[in-house]
């Protein structure tokens, strides 16, 4: 019953570059890929937000007027926001950060209302003029290791497009059974280095998921029964207290703008809802975290294992069998 994980920012080494010119013309070997990754992020955003007022009626969220643009405490990095909500859509939010000296972050998501089982839309990618971790995903609402029902009514046809992207972009290396657990049998997990060839194969596959999720959104319809509504909002919120609580990209917001303006853009925007869909606390959701003292254990694996390669065969069978009837 949960989604995904920016897991991929535990594998960042660099700290992030505050020194240096930010002209362009100390860079002269860069500016190319640099070009490549700038234009790129913005084309994405633009591209999800056009196809969708195609095909549903596209509202600013009333978290726009708290969270849209800020400096970070550089001078030189931004961030920039935006939010939304339609028919369907509980929140479609987009954070963009780009550094003067080439690095770029795009975090997007769509949560669906709770009446709703839908999957949630994740695109979390981090560039660098010459490195890229990409995470992209319809991250399933339910477990699909022990919810073959919904892993067949929502991936059993888009098999065909993960797989062909998942010869395209190669599985990016270890990844944890925790992360594992938020993703679906058609998640590109990749590294790659910035050329314009890859990131013209990631917009493709970008475009084709987020067409993918907005069909689904279209077919859906609203649950009427108050015990599934419960389910489903249950379910967003166990994922929303996951990342709000063990999202390891937190730490670059935390250099960026500093602990207290980071924790509120996590809470509050990032995965707001986890302050209002529910009640339970992370250690509620995932007891095994929970150190004798009380505290929440600050690892991110418990279990103690990770996949190097991808853990689902070619008709989305899950073949990590140990993780089977694991209590996600």
């Amino acid at each position: 019953m949960k989604t995904c994980s920016l897991s991929f920012f535990s594998s960042l080494k660099p700290p992030l570059r505050t020194g240096g010119c930010s002209s362009t013309n100390n860079f002269k070997p860069k500016r190319a890929l640099v070009e490549v990754s700038a234009c790129s992020y913005q084309k994405f955003l633009h591209f999800a937000l056009d196809e969708t007022k195609r095909r549903t009626h596209l509202l600013h969220s009333p978290l726009q007027e708290n969270f849209n643009s800020m400096m970070a405490m550089d001078g030189k990095t931004k961030l920039e926001m935006v939010s939304f909500q339609a028919p369907k859509i509980r929140l479609l939010r987009c954070l963009s950060i780009e550094e003067s000296e080439g690095m770029q972050i795009l975090d997007f998501a769509v949560f669906p209302e709770q009446e709703f089982d839908l999957p949630i839309f994740c695109a979390n990618f981090f560039s660098t003029p010459t490195t890229n971790i990409i995470v992209l995903d319809l991250n399933p609402l339910y477990d699909v290791i022990n919810h073959r029902d919904y892993k067949e009514k929502y991936y059993g046809s888009l098999m065909p497009l993960g797989l062909n992207y998942a010869k395209l972009l190669p599985w990016g290396g270890k990844l944890t059974s925790e992360s594992l657990r938020f993703f679906s049998p058609i998640v590109i997990w990749t590294k790659f280095t910035s050329s314009k060839y890859n990131h013209g194969v990631l917009y493709s596959a970008f475009m084709d998921y987020f067409k993918a999720w907005l069909d689904l959104m279209e077919q859906a319809t609203a649950e009427r029964h108050g015990l599934q509504i419960n389910c489903n909002r249950e379910a967003q919120h166990r994922y929303l207290t996951w990342r709000a609580e063990k999202d390891p990209g937190h730490r670059i917001l935390k250099k960026l703008i500093g602990e207290s303006l980071s924790k509120e853009l996590v809470r509050s925007f990032l995965f707001n809802g986890v302050d209002e869909l529910g009640t339970k606390t992370f250690l509620d959701y995932f007891p095994e975290y929970c150190c004798e003292n009380g505290t929440i254990n600050a690892k991110r694996s418990i279990i103690g294992k990770s996949f190097e390669s991808r853990p689902w065969d070619s008709s989305g069978e899950f073949i990590g069998n140990y993780l089977k009837n694991y209590d996600f």
